[in-house]
This record gives structure tokens, C-alpha cells and sequence, in this order.
């Protein structure tokens, strides 16, 4: 029998004891390699480090950036810890005072209270506990910051009843909800090791005034008491040592939605059990969810006249079949019912069916894309979309004459499909996803196309590149003649979430469930399964919205629905919370300013981005889109993060400017249907002026690219650095416009490959990829190779291509010394069936 006894803890302070050091500039003396900076022990992340050379005398210091009053430092070591070392603080980071001198330490995390004032903090080492050097999971400096009001602490348990999760558990009878059921009968025991840790999941973003325990006889002696945006980043709000358990209150001040209690020492043999964990919080959201979609969303129900429909279809059209770099931004919306018109598509439309399922929403005419505003020619057919509806077409076929950026996704046509434009002239290439045509998809002079996951009644033919995976009715593989590229099925898929109005007319967003060795349409057996969210879970942006805004919201647990228009930015939207939706209505534009990321993805699981386009600033940024840190390393494989028509531009509309577009370091990302693009037309285009090196690296492992077109980067195209990737679709021109063959050399090597697969990866596999050359400025420019790939067994390519465009150039090689040379005016490809 435990008698729980009321411990009296110390009152607050009537300071804001503030965490002041993460994400400040630090410092070392050395670092053991790159993958171990300074900045890795200051970033709230417990699981990135930094480390030092295997010396003694080594230190790690932080910029707070101004004066501050000190009030403790937190030092969570790794395995190479300091056994003796020193506390010091500066104000000018070269004379130092110090505040501590430990010795006989064992590592762990430590709590000291410190009292001076000073700009810059720093441990310095003294004596190491190994042969190694010395290893800071995190370094954290507090201080005060002012006198605070906390204002009364509400007694309702925000907690109560929430989901919740722990490190581990005793048994099955002791699971971690048990402390949150409100019983003080029933409760969570985890294993008997250090450190196990218990959190909760509040819903959304709060704040946080106090958390109260109730220990079982297994109490911790020292734990911290954290909070978190996004389950995996932690900041400590309260550290406490020399627990004797019992029923505690402790009064903190913090924001977070997860709340977790983190035991780093036992006060008995046994493990941590608590009957009862409480959190009280000061509010809730202050950002609202749901909310109008605009006005340019046009929404029509089957009441409304066909001619009123009409109009306002083509009185879009009229404003946006030729803005090619226009600032128009619309989507259309078709509640469930039948129409009679047809939606004629320009730049930076989408069609949408706010069904449940395409065939919901029947339109008797067309959602047409022809290319009579470019002379027949519909190569520049871009940024376009329909989706997540039926057509029965006029004269029993519906055109769609696009190329890249132009998703034809969970579509029904009860018809023939038409891929071409009037007159077949030229097009180059697009993609169909989650769809069915009834009749015969005719690509006629359609470049190279891809096609995953839809059932078709045939398909008609094929100029240099058609590809198929889980498709039904799919041509049967071919390559080189005919050009066919048929798997069975797509080996990882998520369809892309979508907009629908439920029974009671109110708009909710569907997230498909992921489908592994998928083949044919997720709808054919009925609804597609996933999950249902409601708009008011969303922030509703508009394009005035700022950074700080979108980020408010999605730090309260919000996802985001962005309405058509342009938005810029001066910081990265950062995604932190697992699970997050980012949903882009009518071609949405994010331009990153003052050389911004323009997004940045946290290492979790299951973010979904979807139907966006970045436009490149004029400053230079680094990165556009960060897909996890630099060293990100947590298994997704569960529950991927993907990108869906989401698109890069670097120039055309004005002179853009990005070092590299894209970045995953994630592990299991699922990359489907991109289109990073520098720009070879329009405004702001020059080999000196639009300057881009790299469309996408990939770091992480198990990534998997469906439909990937990465065009005219001034290096590399495409870096894949992580192991057992795989791609199905790979569509790619060389740069236009290097000024001659010396401007344009690796090296010794004559150009730059469009797909670089680094020399340690064991494990790649790509399917269906082609690379075209058309050098307009010099035409005697010779690119050496289109693929660069280690030679290692596990590194494989089925059906490969190099076409050099009416002869603007060669290439010498298709895949490294294979295959080629591409070249004369003739415009025939140079193909490789397989490598090795």
C-alpha cells in the first residue's frame, strides 16, 4: 500500500526563466567531422549532436546574441562525456569568467544554477571520459527575461482522456492512457531502465502553466518536465532532482502540444509508474480554423444555370490561356451533380470535383487543354490541373494537350483520351495518376509520358518514352521497340489529398491511405480508403498571409490549405508536427524573399505536401525545399512524408535564383510528380542571370521518386546519395544555354550528368528515365554521359535514353561509358535496354 504524500516544492520564480540559447550561432574549438557541428547542440534536437576532436582541452560556445542574466545551463551528454570541466561566460567571446568548475562527473544530463550576465556561454573541457573527444546531445542557457504576469492557471485537465504514448511498457495492463483516464486506480509502468519517458498529445498548440504526477511506489528521483511542437523536437521546462515521489505540482511556463514527462533516474529498482499525469494550460488555438476560400475558388452546384457556369469558365480562360507568366491564380470547384460545359484549361487553373469519388460529379462536354494560342505547339503547355471527377466527352473524346506540371489525376473519362494538341504538334510529356479511361488513351505526339495506378481500355502508341506502373490495360513491356515501360505495379503510393464537401455540405480534405505493390485505381472497389479531415482543422491562407502567420498556425497543430494567389515569404514555412497537410489550391505560389528556404520539413512521419508551386526570389537561396535536417535518420517506412505537384520555377517570370531546388535528408519520402524547372524562357533567363546548380538531392534512404522531370540546371540535375532509391519516370533536358564546352566542364569531364547516383550507394533502381540535349547557344557543346552511376550489382537502370533535339549538341554516352553517342539532326535516340 502507497500513501501518497503532498511534497512541498519550491513557489516559481517571479522571473521568465527562458531557454535563450536554441537556435543561437555556436562555436567550437573542433568538431569530430561535419555530421557533429556546433549548431547540432543547440538546435532542441536530442537526436542530433556535436562532437569534438580526441583532445582535452576543447570548448563549445553559444552567441545568445545580447546580454542576458543567467539562470541555469542543462548539458545533455552523449557516451563521450567530460568527467571534469568549467561553466564560463563572456561578453566579448575572448575574455572569460568562470561561473562552475564540476569534477567527478558521470555524464548524463546536468542542471546547474549560474548567476552572471553575459552574451556568450561556453563549456570548456577539461578532462575527457574516454578515448574520444567530448559529445553534447544539447547545450541549453537560460535566463531571466523580465518580470512575468502568468495570470491564473486554470484547473480543467487539458490532458484528460488525450492520446497518449510512452517509451515502453511493464505489461499490457499498464499502458500509457491509464495515467490520463482520470482513475487513480489504474496506471502506466514502463521498464525497469533509464530514460523512459511518458507524453501526451494535447490536440493542438497550448500553453502550458502546470503538470502534476502522481507517482506510484516506482517514482523517478530526476526527471524533466518538456513540451513540443511536434513530438520529436523537446524543450525542458523544468528539470528536477532529488524526487521522493508522491503527488507533485509543478508550476511551468511553456508552449507546446505534446507534453512529456522524461525520468532519467529510478528511485527504485523497478521502472517509472504514475497514476495520474496532469496538464493545466492558459488556452487554447488563437489562430482559426476553416474559414472562406477566396475569390478566385468558384464554386458551382448543379442548380446553376449551364450558361452562368459558362461564362464564368470562359471568362477565365480568356484571361489565362496565354499568361504563361501571369499572376492569375483560380480553381474551380463542381459540387457533386451533373453539368453541361466545357472547362477549357489555361495556366494556373484546376478543375476540381468536390465529390468523394470522381464520378460524383459528371460533366457531359469536356476539361480540355488545346495549344491554339502557341501555334499548335504544346510544349509550354504548363502549370495546370483537373482533378477528382467524370466526363462524358462531346464526340466521345477529351482532349488534355499539356506537358510538364500539368496533373491529370482521379479522373474518369467514359470515353477516348487525347493527348495531343490539334494538328499533333509537338508536346513533351506529362502524367495520369489514380484514373480510368474507359477508351483508348492516344499520346500521338507525345514525347514521353507516365502513367501509375489507373485502369485504361488501350493505349495507342509511342515516340521515345511511354511508362506504366500498376496500370491495367497497360501495353506489355517493350522497351526499346515499342518504347514501353510496363511494371506490374508501384511498389509505395499515396494518393495526393484532395478538397470534397460531405452530406451536410461543409468541405473537409481527404488523405488517402498509403498502398503498397498498388496496381489500378484506388476507387474501383469503392470509396478510396483514408482518412477525413475537416476544414476547420486547416488555416485557411490568403496570399497577404506572412511567414509568421502560416507558422503561428501550423505551431498550434494546424495544417494548411493555401488559396490561389502568390505568397511571399521572408522565412520558411516550417512543418514540425507529424501528420501535417499542405494543400495547394489553383497552383498556389510560394517566393521565398530576402534568400529564404521557402519551406522546411522536420524529421517526422507523415507530412504531405500537395499542389504548390515555388518560385524562386531574386536573392540567391541555398535551398527551396528542405525535406528533413541535415543527418535526418528516423524509419518513416510506416508512415512516409510525400510531395504531390509540387513544382519549382527559377526564372521566366523574372530573374529567379536558387543554389539547389529540393533537398531530402528524410528517409522513405515518396517523391510524385515533380517539376523543378530553370527557366529556358521568359523573363530573367541567362546562364549568368537564373543561376541554379542542382535540381534535386537526395540523402535519405528508401526514397522513392514516380514521375520525376527536373530540367536545365547548370550542374548536376539530379544527386541521389541514399541508399536503395528507386525511380520510375525520369524526364530531363540538359541546360540550353552554357556559353561554350570550357564553361560547361566537370573536371576533365565534358558536361554534367542529368542523373548522378553517388559513388558509395550498394542499392539504386531506376525504370523508364530519358535526358535530351539541345545546347542553342553553342551547338557543338558534348556532354560526356546523361547517367553517372557506380558499377555495383545492386545498381540498376531499365531502359534508359539520350536524344540530342534536331542535333544542338551531343551526348556522348548514355550511362557512363554505355550506350550512344546521341547526335546528328535526325533526332534519333541512343537507348539502353538495361545496366549493367
Amino acid at each position: 500500500m502507497v500513501v501518497a504524500a503532498l511534497i512541498a516544492l519550491p513557489a516559481s520564480p517571479a522571473f521568465a526563466d527562458t531557454l535563450v540559447s536554441q537556435g543561437k550561432t555556436a562555436t567550437a574549438s573542433s568538431v569530430e567531422n561535419a555530421g557533429f557541428p556546433a549548431a547540432n547542440a543547440v538546435d532542441g534536437n536530442t537526436g542530433t549532436r556535436w562532437s569534438s576532436a580526441h583532445t582535452g582541452n576543447e570548448w563549445l560556445q553559444v552567441d545568445l546574441g545580447s546580454s542576458q542574466s543567467l539562470t541555469r545551463v542543462i548539458l545533455n551528454w552523449e557516451a563521450a562525456y567530460a568527467t571534469a570541466y568549467k561553466i564560463q561566460c563572456s561578453a566579448n567571446g575572448t575574455t572569460w569568467t568562470d561561473l562552475k568548475s564540476v569534477t567527478g562527473r558521470t555524464g548524463g544530463i546536468e542542471t546547474w544554477d549560474v548567476t552572471g550576465t553575459c552574451r556568450y556561454v561556453r563549456m570548456l573541457g577539461v578532462t575527457r571520459a574516454t578515448g574520444y573527444g567530448y559529445s553534447l546531445w544539447e547545450f541549453q542557457v537560460y535566463a531571466d527575461t523580465g518580470p512575468t504576469d502568468p495570470g491564473p492557471c486554470p484547473t480543467t485537465n487539458a490532458a484528460l482522456n488525450k492520446t497518449a504514448t510512452a517509451s515502453s511498457l511493464q505489461g499490457a495492463g499498464f499502458p500509457a492512457s491509464a495515467a490520463f483516464d482520470g482513475n487513480t486506480g489504474t496506471r502506466w509502468s514502463s521498464a525497469a531502465s533509464d530514460p523512459q519517458w511518458l507524453q501526451v498529445d494535447l490536440g493542438s498548440s497550448q500553453t502550458v502553466c502546470n503538470i502534476g504526477l502522481n507517482w506510484e511506489a516506482a517514482y523517478a528521483s530526476a526527471f524533466q518536465l518538456q513540451v513540443s511542437d511536434n513530438g520529436t523536437t523537446w524543450t525542458t521546462l523544468k528539470s528536477v532532482t532529488g524526487s521522493t515521489g508522491g503527488v507533485q505540482s509543478h508550476d511551468v511556463s511553456g508552449t507546446g502540444r505534446y507534453v512529456r514527462m522524461y525520468g532519467t533516474a529510478r528511485g527504485t529498482g523497478y521502472g517509472y509508474s504514475l497514476w495520474e499525469m496532469t496538464v493545466r494550460t492558459t488556452g487554447g488555438p488563437t489562430v482559426p480554423g476553416g474559414g472562406d476560400l477566396g475569390p478566385n475558388v468558384h464554386v458551382f452546384d448543379p442548380s446553376m444555370s449551364s450558361a452562368s457556369i459558362q461564362s464564368a469558365l470562359d471568362t477565365v480562360f480568356t484571361q489565362q490561356e496565354s499568361a504563361q507568366f501571369g499572376t492569375g491564380r483560380h480553381a474551380f470547384l463542381f459540387k457533386p451533380g451533373t453539368y453541361n460545359v466545357n472547362a477549357k484549361v489555361g495556366f494556373y487553373t484546376s478543375i476540381y470535383g468536390l465529390g468523394q469519388n470522381p464520378d460524383d460529379v459528371t460533366i457531359n462536354g469536356g476539361v480540355t487543354v488545346d495549344a491554339g494560342w502557341f501555334g499548335g505547339n504544346a510544349t509550354q503547355n504548363f502549370w495546370r490541373s483537373t482533378e477528382n471527377l467524370s466526363i462524358t466527352p462531346t464526340g466521345g473524346e477529351n482532349r488534355w494537350a499539356v506537358s510538364q506540371a500539368a496533373p491529370f489525376r482521379r479522373m474518369h473519362i467514359r470515353g477516348n483520351l487525347n493527348l495531343a494538341p490539334t494538328g499533333y504538334g509537338w508536346a513533351s510529356g506529362g502524367y495520369i495518376a489514380d484514373s480510368k479511361i474507359d477508351g483508348s488513351v492516344g499520346p500521338y505526339s507525345q514525347q514521353q509520358w507516365y502513367t501509375r495506378e489507373s485502369t485504361i481500355g488501350g493505349w495507342v502508341n509511342g515516340v521515345w518514352n511511354m511508362v506504366f506502373s500498376g496500370v491495367v490495360g497497360a501495353p506489355a513491356n517493350s522497351f526499346p521497340e515499342p518504347v514501353y515501360t510496363t511494371l506490374q505495379n508501384t511498389p509505395i503510393a499515396r494518393e495526393k489529398p484532395y478538397l470534397y464537401v460531405d452530406s451536410g455540405g461543409n468541405y473537409r480534405v481527404f488523405v488517402p491511405s498509403l498502398r503498397t505493390n498498388a496496381r489500378g485505381h484506388s476507387w474501383a472497389n469503392g470509396p478510396t480508403p483514408g482518412t477525413s479531415l475537416p476544414l476547420t482543422d486547416f488555416y485557411v491562407a490568403k496570399p497577404t498571409d506572412t511567414a509568421a502567420t502560416i507558422n503561428a498556425a501550423l505551431a498550434q497543430g494546424l495544417n494548411l490549405l493555401l488559396t490561389p494567389g502568390i505568397y511571399h515569404v521572408n522565412a520558411p514555412i516550417n512543418v514540425t508536427r507529424a501528420n501535417t497537410v499542405v494543400l495547394g489550391l489553383g497552383l498556389a505560389t510560394i517566393i521565398p524573399d530576402n534568400a529564404a528556404t521557402a519551406i522546411k520539413v522536420a524529421d517526422v512521419d507523415g507530412v504531405k505536401l500537395a499542389g504548390f508551386l515555388i518560385d524562386a526570389g531574386p536573392q540567391k537561396s541555398d535551398v527551396l525545399i528542405e525535406v528533413g535536417p541535415a543527418n535526418a535518420s528516423a524509419d518513416h517506412a510506416a508512415n512516409p512524408t510525400s510531395l504531390q505537384d509540387v513544382f519549382v520555377r527559377i526564372g521566366g517570370a523574372f530573374a529567379g535564383n536558387a543554389t539547389t531546388s529540393v533537398v531530402v535528408n528524410s528517409d522513405d519520402v515518396i517523391i510524385d510528380h515533380t517539376w523543378l524547372w530553370r527557366g529556358d524562357h521568359g523573363e530573367g533567363i541567362g546562364w549568368n542571370v537564373n543561376t541554379a546548380e542542382t535540381g534535386l538531392i537526395v540523402n535519405g534512404d528508401d526514397v522513392l521518386a514516380t514521375g520525376l522531370f527536373v530540367e536545365h540546371y547548370r550542374k548536376y540535375d539530379v544527386e541521389w546519395y541514399g541508399e536503395r532509391g528507386r525511380t520510375i519516370f525520369f524526364q530531363n533536358e540538359k541546360a540550353y544555354d552554357p556559353p561554350n564546352q570550357a564553361a560547361y566542364m566537370n573536371g576533365t569531364v565534358k558536361g554534367w550528368a542529368a542523373y548522378k547516383v553517388g559513388p558509395n550507394v550498394n542499392v539504386h533502381e531506376g525504370w523508364g528515365l530519358g535526358s535530351y540535349c539541345y545546347f542553342n547557344v553553342d551547338p557543338t557543346i558534348q556532354v560526356d554521359r546523361v547517367f553517372e552511376v557506380p558499377i555495383k550489382a545492386g545498381v540498376k537502370f531499365h531502359s534508359l535514353l539520350a536524344v540530342s533535339l534536331g542535333g544542338n549538341g551531343i551526348i556522348n554516352h548514355v550511362i557512363n561509358d554505355t550506350g550512344g553517342p546521341a547526335q546528328g539532326t535526325a533526332t534519333i535516340p541512343a537507348k539502353v535496354v538495361s545496366y549493367p
